[in-house]
């Protein structure tokens, strides 16, 4: 007889918008953490860097009887000269990672913030797993680099498929389901 582990339970909604609390804040910093230093080894202490003094930090969080519960995804967006803003450090919870769209509606909050920030370019340097997910949502591949020693390819994202959030303090619910395996 075979006994199957049960699953985590998953909620099936989150929200997604900019961090505005210590907790959420807080929240992300942890998750980036447990993803870029623990979990893939680019960071050998902390992933922390000047570019979060200026940055907006973006969140998915989870939700338990409909109020939120914890931060299951990140994602950081900032201007680096007029016009010319960058998202990096997008991250989701390894266990969130099958769920629905979790990376693609922060990608879209981060982006279609910059748009209404008055963005005319919005770039990063997105691992090269991920490259194929980018590119499904819009973006250009524009060369390969050798980041913290892994492969990143530099993208541009179309602004055009990616109307302006105005207010991203009040996000969206986010209803996702579990993919199969």
């Amino acid at each position: 007889m075979i006994i199957e582990k049960p699953q985590a339970f998953v909620t099936p909604e989150f929200l997604i918008r900019q961090a505005t609390q210590a907790w959420e804040i807080g929240g992300a910093a942890s998750l980036r953490h447990r993803t870029f230093v623990t979990e893939q080894g680019i960071f050998p202490d902390h992933d922390r860097d000047a570019v979060d003094k200026v940055a907006l930090p973006l969140v998915a969080i989870s939700t338990m009887a409909s109020e939120a519960d914890e931060v299951v995804g990140t994602v950081r967006i900032h201007e680096t000269d007029p016009n010319v803003w960058w998202g990096s450090r997008l991250a989701v919870a390894q266990g969130y990672r099958r769920v629905g769209r979790l990376g693609a509606e922060l990608i879209r909050l981060a982006v279609g913030t910059a748009h209404a920030r008055g963005a005319k370019l919005f770039l990063a340097y997105v691992q090269a797993q991920n490259v194929a997910l980018f590119e499904k949502l819009h973006w250009q591949s524009l060369g390969a680099q050798d980041l913290h020693g892994h492969p990143h390819m530099k993208m541009r994202a179309d602004l055009a498929a990616y109307p302006p959030i105005v207010d991203p303090a009040r996000g969206w619910m986010a209803l996702t389901r579990k993919r199969a395996a």
